[in-house]
């Protein structure tokens, strides 16, 4: 099952509640967290008081991707304050394993992120001890960023190789993806599919949501033929 999570950051700050509540409604699995330290990423968003807010009014998985240096300083906090998937950088990390460890040993489900420039070897390491793979199709700091198609050969390759072992997590994929563009990520092995202004963008959020979930019936990761195709339409 393909799996969608509208990222807050692209929400109206004002109409939050109202936001999450339309999309937890129209059947979004995932809620993304955008976390912006300023520091890390040359942008700062929202962090522990939002996330604790919101968390008693939903039952969506809250996916926390912390876009933070050094975040193993918050881990606890942000498991305490309701995320449920806590997503690290590789790059931000002085040791990924220990991060991912220490995210498992608070009874959450841990995953790592690779940036547009980052090598899938960067993860390889990990992959039997995640829940997770972010890959990201932007560079990461703002919403509403244009598509690297370049990086579908990375989740491609990212996929193939959670088949061959034989592993059961999840690949995730977030910057610039829209209904115009999604199929080609789900084609390349993604099955969470990160949308910001695509879904919070929209007139209608929950009638996005739907547009999405209804573009994905019947989809799912393809096995032994990943990738089939997914570059002939691209711009």
């Amino acid at each position: 099952m393909i799996k969608l999570a509208p990222s807050l950051l692209s929400a109206d700050f004002v109409r939050l509640g109202e936001h999450v509540a339309e999309i937890e409604e129209a059947g979004a699995h995932y809620l993304h967290l955008d976390v912006m330290d300023g520091s890390f990423v040359p942008n700062i968003s929202f962090g522990l008081p939002i996330i604790t807010a919101l968390r008693p009014h939903s039952k969506l998985v809250f996916d926390a991707h912390l876009m933070i240096e050094r975040p193993e300083r918050y881990i606890e906090a942000f498991a305490e304050a309701g995320a449920d998937i806590i997503n690290v950088h590789v790059e931000a990390c002085e040791n990924p394993l220990r991060a991912v460890r220490m995210i498992r040993g608070l009874g959450k489900k841990a995953g790592l992120t690779v940036k547009p420039g980052t090598p899938v070897s960067a993860v390889l390491g990990c992959l039997e001890e995640i829940d997770l793979v972010l890959v990201m199709s932007v560079e990461p700091g703002f919403s509403g960023q244009r598509f690297m198609p370049e990086c579908l050969y990375k989740a491609e390759e990212i996929a193939r190789i959670i088949y061959t072992r034989g592993l059961s997590l999840e690949l995730e994929m977030d910057g610039g993806l829209h209904l115009g563009n999604v199929r080609q990520a789900v084609s390349a092995g993604v099955d969470v599919v990160v949308a910001g202004s695509a879904v919070f963008g929209a007139h209608n959020v929950g009638g996005a949501v739907r547009e999405f979930l209804n573009g994905f019936e019947g989809g799912s990761r393809v096995s032994t033929q990943i990738g089939d195709g997914i570059f002939d339409s691209l711009p």
